[in-house]
């Protein structure tokens, strides 16, 4: 009878060790079968626009809504940036743009490389960790096009620029040789597959890449489709490109359909794959020129530019089919997201009663909210609990530590600052709290932003983008920066930055901090 306590006993022991061994602390990727990763990036798509974030929106985006019914919801999701190429640099990288060569602001399509060779990005890691990776639509990030012999000054970098931009941001496209192919783009930086646009859909070179070569000569030219002069209230909307060279036969009304048709046939392609993949899908839209395809015409009721987030939609939605369809739904990550907030200037809000930027204030380019709070879903049917909301503050540049932490940790993503991993958040940890890290967001002008909690301070007066006042120059006595409490003033229109000094001056030391760190 002893002899039998005495055994229960230890198998009591035992069990409780067995589970206090499961029970251990552990890496959050421990035993996670690596997952494919689709990154949806949309252009200038605003956090209003979604029907899931904005009851009162004008857009109905059924397959978004429905993306984040079956997965994570993020509220308080920010851009880098509220401009395209220093938020596509961080979401590649993980780094702030502001450590790269380009401080703010964007390059153009005739721009050099702003990726430095070498230099760790989510496609490389992810290479390094046997994914098969593709880039499927907007590239804006800089190609190293080849110069015509005798214009080699063309390539000079820009002495004493008062921006501190330490690269060639654009080329006059008559020093470029278009016949042979850049020496820089995706597939130097650990993409294997890609088939890019430059840069915006609006901005020349028009024309097609397809690993970092073109699909058809450039031997023509547009003279551009400026509606609206420049200074004018509907400047730069609707239908709007500039001039430039294009491909022959370069259609603008077919350029999202076609990129989606290529995401749909890379998914279908890997079905039967041995590895995972990853897949950064940057769509050209909403971002001008808005065109949407005949049969969403006045589907919505904010005008061509909600009839084209209305097609971004239903494109997305046909990415999702082929996802399903391909049978690999409970192993794949799906994330939508945008680059910045919207060109929705206040015209268009009074005309159609549309909020694209929701209740925040601003809209691309800005450091105000509008400018850079993004919409942000993640689903990974079996891991992320369907219909969840976070509340994290967090910004883009999260991609490069999430996908290290998703393969079980690499040491590539330990060079970034500015990037920390989701996965405990996605998985809902118990120590998930412990991701809340303050954030910094820029303007297109350099006007930089810090955020801690509640807290937002923004290092001077104005807009710093395209909201009026752009800049403001404070009198004697009046605030030289804004203080705003986002908790209680989500539209910042109660700047506090006189009333607490304290807070001003915490804030203000640590976006130094952040600044100043050096690799």
């Amino acid at each position: 009878m002893i002899k039998r306590k005495l055994h229960l006993f230890l198998l009591l022991i035992m069990a409780y060790s067995c589970h206090q061994k499961d029970n251990a602390p552990s890496s959050v990727s421990e035993k996670i079968t690596p997952p494919n990763i689709v990154y949806i990036l949309a252009d200038d798509m605003g956090y209003g626009d979604i029907s899931t974030y904005n009851p009162e929106s004008k857009i109905f985006t059924p397959n978004i809504n429905q993306l984040a019914s079956e997965g994570m919801r993020f509220t308080d999701m920010h851009a880098p940036s509220s401009v395209c190429t220093p938020s596509r640099y961080g979401i590649l990288t993980g780094d702030y743009c502001f450590r790269s060569l380009l401080p703010h602001g964007a390059i153009t399509g005739y721009g050099r490389a702003l990726i430095l060779p070498g230099q760790a990005t989510v496609a490389s890691l992810l290479k390094q960790n046997d994914y098969y990776t593709a880039i499927i639509g907007k590239w804006h990030l800089g190609l190293d096009w080849v110069v015509k012999p005798g214009h080699e000054s063309a390539l000079q970098i820009p002495e004493n620029d008062p921006g501190g931009v330490r690269m060639v941001r654009d080329m006059n496209p008559d020093d470029i040789d278009f016949t042979k192919p850049p020496t820089d783009g995706p597939l130097k930086h650990g993409f294997d597959y890609s088939y890019i646009l430059p840069a915006s859909l609006d901005m020349g070179p028009y024309c097609y890449l397809q690993n970092d070569t073109l699909t058809e000569p450039i031997t023509e030219t547009t003279k551009g489709n400026e509606l609206n002069p420049p200074g004018t209230p509907n400047y730069a909307t609707g239908a709007f490109w500039r001039p430039g060279p294009m491909s022959a036969g370069f259609d603008f009304n077919n350029v999202l359909p076609t990129f989606t048709n290529k995401a749909v046939e890379f998914i279908k392609n890997q079905e039967h794959a041995t590895k995972p993949f990853f897949l950064y899908f940057a769509m050209p839209a909403p971002h001008t020129p808005w065109l949407p395809s005949k049969e969403f015409i006045g589907k919505s009721k904010a005008g061509l530019y909600g009839d084209y987030v209305t097609e971004v939609d239903a494109m997305i939605g046909k990415v999702l089919a082929a996802i399903k369809e391909s049978g690999s739904v409970s192993n794949t990550i799906v994330i939508v997201t945008s680059d910045n907030g919207p060109y929705w200037r206040p015209a268009y809000i009074e005309k159609y009663n549309h909020r694209s930027a929701y209740i925040f204030r601003g809209m691309k380019a800005d450091a105000w909210e509008g400018g850079h709070r993004v919409p942000f879903i993640v689903r990974w049917p079996n891991h992320i609990k369907a219909g969840s909301v976070s509340n994290l503050i967090s910004t883009l540049t999260n991609l490069m530590a999430t996908c290290a932490d998703l393969v079980g940790g690499d040491k590539r993503a330990d060079s970034s600052f500015d990037s920390y991993s989701l996965l405990p958040v996605l998985l809902q940890k118990p120590d998930s709290s412990s991701v809340q890290k303050p954030i910094i967001n820029e303007s297109s002008g350099g006007l930089y932003a810090v955020r801690k909690g509640s807290w937002k301070l923004i290092e001077g007066r104005g807009s710093g983008g395209f909201s009026k006042p752009v800049t403001y120059h404070p009198k004697p006595g009046e605030a030289k920066g804004q203080l705003y409490d986002i908790k209680t003033d989500p539209s910042e229109t109660n700047n506090l930055y006189l009333q607490d000094p304290g807070k001003v001056d915490s804030l203000s030391h640590l976006m130094d901090s952040i600044k100043n760190l050096k690799h």
